[in-house]
């Protein structure tokens, strides 16, 4: 089972369409079989926090924390690889900050 702050592969639906493709995406959290995650773009010009190749992803790419969805635990195909500490960290952060405007 994958763990808070792996990057995995996963079947995620688009906004825009009913499309549904195989993609990365950051694993959040998990709870009764329903996973929430962060998506993944390779395209470097969106904002977000990027990602590496030196890291693990196959290409440069962003996590899109303007891009958060829930996905049946199902939907998961495998673990590609973890964010580091530091990694983990940013992404708390720049989550705090997003959800700052709840006060």
């Amino acid at each position: 089972m994958p763990k808070p702050g792996d990057v995995v592969l996963a079947q995620v639906q688009f906004v825009d369409t009913f499309e549904v493709k195989k993609r990365p995406a950051l694993f959040l959290f998990e709870e009764y079989d329903n996973v929430v995650v962060a998506g993944i773009t390779s395209n470097t010009e969106m904002k977000g926090i990027s990602l590496t190749k030196k890291e693990g992803a196959i290409r440069d790419s962003v996590i899109k924390l303007n891009y958060i969805f829930t996905i049946s635990k199902a939907m998961i195909e495998k673990v590609l690889f973890s964010l580091t500490n530091e990694k983990k960290t940013l992404v708390y952060n720049e989550l705090l900050k997003k959800l700052s405007a709840l006060r």
